[in-house]
């Protein structure tokens, strides 16, 4: 992914169980970690694929890796390495903000990589260094959580997400599990990827990066992050921003419900819009849509589309949904969608390789949500069918459907809800747009309720405001609080 557009797709949950409180024994034993030195270097060579590769090369940029315990019950035990890029400060910097993106599966250094004019015209990256960070085993950090390889998802071999993953066996989960254990170089690897670790992880990068304090910026599934963080280390908290924040009040099963019932409202919007046109490829009346997308999309079912690379209706599906994140790319939909009905694939693929890593997020998503039994996941996938009919067809539908978390080798780490009772916290921030298809806006209330947080409302169509929605009233809002602690009025509003 490259570019302000891929970032933006990117942008896509306290003391928990398994998570000892700060002066915890375990933490006592942190201080090796909490005093190390970053080295930082050029990035060059620290990039996983071609398009980071290119960004990584502006030598404005700094690189370094952070180490942390591969498992915080045994903290002289193995190290994992978190991936840092720094875009330093254009003045006299102040502190750093630490930046993730979202997913789970998202890199924060190819966010900031990706955003470099953006942060050097900002009079926050005058003040501070904007760090990005990749959470462990994702991008550049090691060890890396990896299930499948590209190509084999090219191939279909990977597990296929619609309304839930394409698991309709208990082999088939036990061979996903195996899969992931094996990629991620050993099951301690896989079953420490979770939110919890990450979290604590943070604190580290905080005491590196020579903070007294955190200074964060997390869209999205970055939001959980935030929030545990604040509830964890409240102590340790100068500024948090949620962006596109996550429900800390639903189960897992209803935030995914929330998501795909967010989804369908976009779509449906975006079918308005391409009805304005007489030869829309959805057609002119927006009441017939989710049956002229099925008529698109099921000859997929039983072949691929031509194109170079193979398509399939769970690319096209991805592809979709990563494209309703921003109503900016809702064109780029329409004509994917125009492209496709011609037999053309190239450019809802484009869309696809846009969404987050699959691996990554089933790796921490079953650290982090309690398993649910064939006939619950069954239930959900039923129910999703129901909510969001785009997705009503029998291949994402009519199975019998176990979790991919079926055969994970640990339990979660995280109860429901996973946000622990907010006390005493430091003046926090949630930015919630109304129109967000991936973190309904009725989440972002419950967030700052949850963190008696301020809270900005954005009226608007898609996921993340700050910086990436191109409002001038968001950047300001956000800016004011980044740089003097400054929270707006209970009513706050902006629009995209």
């Amino acid at each position: 992914m490259t570019g302000l557009a891929a970032a933006a797709t990117l942008l896509l949950a306290g003391c928990t169980p398994g998570s000892p409180p700060p002066g915890s024994g375990a933490d006592a034993n942190l201080g090796a970690y909490l005093a190390q030195e970053l080295a930082w270097g050029r990035c060059e060579g620290t990039a996983t694929g071609a398009a980071d590769a290119e960004l990584f090369a502006n030598p404005a940029l700094e690189c370094a890796s952070v180490d942390v315990p591969l498992d915080y019950d045994e903290p002289a035990g193995e190290r994992a390495r978190v991936a840092l890029l720094r875009l330093p400060a254009t003045g006299e910097a102040e502190g750093s903000l630490l930046i993730d993106p979202g997913g789970p599966g998202g890199s924060g250094t190819s966010l900031v990589a990706s955003t470099v004019p953006l942060w050097q015209a900002s009079p926050v990256g005058e003040r501070f260094d904007i760090v990005g960070f990749d959470p462990r085993g994702i991008g550049s950090s090691t060890p890396a959580l990896d299930c499948y390889t590209d190509e084999e998802y090219d191939a279909g071999d990977g597990p296929r997400f619609g309304a839930v993953y394409d698991i309709t066996s208990a082999e088939q989960a036990v061979e996903l599990a195996q899969r992931c254990a094996d990629g991620s170089g050993g099951i301690a690897n896989l079953v420490n990827a979770g939110s919890t670790n990450v979290v604590r992880d943070m604190d580290i990068m905080r005491a590196a990066l020579g903070d007294n304090q955190l200074t964060y910026l997390g869209y999205s599934y970055g939001s959980e992050l935030g929030a545990m963080y604040a509830t964890t280390y409240p102590e340790k908290v100068r500024a948090i921003v949620l962006d596109g924040a996550v429900a800390p009040d639903l189960t897992a099963s209803q935030f995914r419900l929330s998501q795909f019932k967010g989804l369908q409202a976009r779509f449906d919007d975006l079918a308005a819009l391409c009805a304005e046109s007489p030869d829309c490829v959805l057609g002119t009346d927006p009441a017939a849509t989710n049956d002229r997308l099925h008529e698109i999309v099921r000859p997929l079912i039983e072949t691929q589309a031509a194109g170079g690379r193979a398509a399939s209706v769970w690319d096209v599906y991805l592809g979709i949904s990563g494209g309703l994140y921003a109503e900016a790319k809702w064109p780029e939909v329409i004509s994917a969608l125009t492209a496709l009905a011609a037999g053309r694939a190239d450019e809802v693929l484009a869309l696809r390789d846009g969404f987050p890593d699959l691996d990554t997020s089933i790796a921490v998503r079953c650290m982090d949500w309690p398993r649910l039994t064939p006939a619950e996941h069954t239930a959900l996938a039923r129910e999703i069918g129901h909510i969001a009919p785009m997705f009503d067809l029998n291949v994402f539908t009519a199975g019998n459907y176990h979790s991919e978390c079926e055969a994970w080798p640990a339990p979660s780490t995280r109860d429901e809800p996973w946000l622990a009772d907010a006390e005493r916290l430091p003046a926090t921030l949630v930015v919630s747009t109304t129109g967000d298809p991936a973190t309904p806006h009725e989440g972002g209330i419950a967030m700052a309720q949850a963190l008696g947080a301020s809270l900005l409302t954005v009226d608007g169509n898609q996921h993340g405001a700050y910086l990436l929605g191109g409002s001038e009233c968001v950047d300001a809002v956000v800016d004011a609080y980044l740089l003097d602690l400054e929270t707006p009025p209970a009513d706050a509003r902006c629009s995209l």
